[in-house]
């Protein structure tokens, strides 16, 4: 695969790779700040003529890379999309992330990996290493098990100048009965999980590369969000969430959110043009928003 504006490259004057974070930011300034999801679900080839197989799962994903990978900052694969379909879905899901990132967008694969010790190791062997085929700019994880049990996922992330989004406050409203939860010395569970963010992107110059997962759908976000590192926001567009709802949910750090639509671009397809002007469309509401 050929180097593109956002892969990692050697950091001026250093031999260790660009952060995630300093790419991130450089994307979303000259891309404008939008993560477009590749959610390739039944319904969803339907609606485009598609069979639910994985020549539909092909033809879906690459029409999708083809039209917005040179002009999006991050696109975000969800993977279980492409495992229903076994290896060749897999086959795939690795396809898309090499020639996403070969042509300049960020892949944030969204697969949302959390175990303990050898297990999260081999996690982030598997997305997190150059080398593995299915290595990303980031990967979204679950600090269930506790934060310290991210340490190979987070350390292997530095290593290659790529980053992780940690699961703090998600738009789905089940998510609040363990996430708003009382944790020890009195905070939630989120705060607990934002503290640690904050603390892994501690100086870290312009935005660190832990970033965490906070639903644009929220009524507020009632915790401190101010990690110094990025903020995946889904729920915009079919989950009900729109770019006015930003500033609301995300208050001082909201020039650090990352917004995240699926089928409110997706929907626009087959027609490449359609989810080009879709996806700018998008960019342009989120820009006059945040200005």
């Amino acid at each position: 695969m050929s180097s593109s504006p956002a892969s990692p490259t050697a950091s001026p004057g250093s031999s260790s790779p660009e952060p995630f974070g300093a790419r991130l930011r450089r994307a979303m300034d000259a891309r404008g700040p939008l993560c477009v999801g590749i959610d390739p679900h039944a319904s969803l080839l339907a609606s485009w003529g598609l069979d639910d197989d994985v020549a539909g799962l092909e033809r879906f994903t690459r029409t999708v890379v083809d039209a917005l990978a040179d002009r999006v900052a991050v696109l975000k694969p969800q993977s279980a999309f492409f495992e229903r379909f076994g290896s060749r879905g897999v086959a795939v899901l690795e396809r898309a992330i090499a020639d996403a990132r070969s042509a300049g967008a960020l892949v944030l694969t969204d697969a949302k990996r959390g175990d303990i010790g050898s297990t999260m190791a081999a996690y982030a062997a598997a997305y997190l290493e150059p080398g593995s085929p299915l290595f990303s700019d980031a990967v979204t994880v679950s600090p269930y098990l506790g934060f310290g049990s991210l340490r190979p996922a987070l350390d292997a992330a530095k290593a290659a100048g790529a980053g992780v989004f940690v699961l703090a406050l998600t738009s789905n409203p089940e998510g609040g009965q363990v996430q708003r939860a009382t944790a020890a010395g009195g905070v939630s569970v989120a705060q607990t999980v934002l503290d640690h963010i904050a603390r892994e992107n501690a100086g870290a110059e312009p935005l660190g590369s832990v970033g965490a997962v906070v639903g644009a759908t929220l009524a507020e976000a009632g915790v401190d969000l101010s990690v110094n590192g990025p903020l995946l926001a889904p729920g915009l567009g079919a989950q009900g969430a729109g770019a006015e709802d930003l500033p609301r949910v995300f208050g001082d750090a909201v020039r650090d959110v990352v917004p995240s639509i699926s089928r409110g671009v997706l929907g626009h397809g087959p027609s490449p043009a359609g989810l080009r002007e879709s996806a700018a469309r998008e960019v342009d509401r989120i820009r006059e928003v945040l200005g």
